[in-house]
């Protein structure tokens, strides 16, 4: 049998005893004493409602609620999940087997691409191992560049909305009279005003409206949207005047972002020295050279 061949054997038995340790440790582990296996259940469901999908009768699914609890998953998941605004596609389970897909596919693919079987054994095995983990984490990196677009995306337009909101409550009607009316004016909804929906939508379903409100702050993860709600529900509290503390509020908005632009500008001349120093400056020597060098070779020599 050629090395090549032993190799790969032994990596394939190295991953295939990990899934078997994994899955193992997972039927032979024991339950909580002193619960029943109804309330076990139970409280995994009410805790976890999305990971419940999962088949505990399954090699699969011990196997993907073992990688949960052993790396802690759950409330991350969840997290991002509600940050990206509570979607129906893709729930929280599917964040996790979309994780453990991408930690067993990637190597894989890497391990074909550069032919790892004629490498040293232990630095492939290490080399993989290390892929394994880079890759487990590579859908939390785009998942959570996904949540900073959306939260860019609400702030676009959230001081015009929180202007609009003023304007509303100054002629006579309450906030939310005012985000309905916000949400029917608009020709396309932004990602603001879908959740401004959803949180109307949830006052109709029974949530009080301070609950409502803080769903919807929850759901942004924006500090910015935090504090607006925060507003709102300081002005039903105490009484006072809703629409002076939206104006401030929206002046503030607008210094901020001021603020920020005028950072980002000024972080620009310091950014473009790497283009420019990889990219433009070898163009410009190239070209102011070039024709110099043609004519040396072609001369045979300096001439002096």
């Amino acid at each position: 049998m050629s090395n090549g061949v032993t190799v790969f054997l032994q990596i394939v038995l190295i991953l295939g005893s990990l899934c078997v340790f994994a899955a193992v440790l997972a039927l032979l582990t024991p339950e909580e004493q002193g619960m029943a296996v109804s309330d076990i259940e139970a409280r995994r469901v009410k805790a976890s409602s999305s990971f419940a999908r999962l088949d505990q009768k399954t090699l699969w699914g011990r196997f993907c609620l073992y990688i949960l609890e052993a790396f802690k998953l759950e409330k991350t998941l969840e997290g991002q999940h509600l940050l990206l605004g509570s979607p129906e596609k893709p729930l929280p389970v599917d964040l996790l087997v979309e994780r453990i897909i991408w930690a067993f596919v990637m190597p894989v693919i890497f391990f074909l691409l550069f032919r790892m079987w004629t490498w040293t054994p232990v630095i492939s095995i290490i080399f993989l191992i290390i892929l394994m983990l880079i890759a487990f984490y590579v859908p939390s990196w785009l998942i959570q560049s996904r949540i900073e677009k959306r939260q860019r995306d609400m702030l676009g337009n959230f001081s015009t909305t929180v202007d609009l909101t003023a304007l509303i409550i100054e002629s006579g009607l309450d906030y939310m009279t005012a985000f309905d009316r916000i949400i029917k004016i608009a020709k396309e909804k932004t990602i603001l005003e879908e959740e401004i929906g959803k949180m109307l939508n949830d006052v109709k379903l029974g949530y009080s409206r301070r609950e409502a409100l803080e769903r919807m702050a929850s759901r942004t993860g924006v500090q910015e949207i935090r504090s607006f709600v925060s507003l709102i529900v300081q002005s039903d509290e105490l009484g006072t005047s809703l629409v002076d503390l939206l104006r401030n509020f929206s002046i503030d908005l607008r210094v901020r972002r001021m603020n920020k632009a005028e950072k980002l500008a000024a972080q620009a001349s310091t950014k473009m020295l790497i283009p420019l120093f990889f990219c433009i400056f070898p163009t410009v020597f190239i070209l102011i050279m070039a024709p110099m060098v043609k004519d040396i070779m072609s001369s045979g020599g300096l001439g002096f």
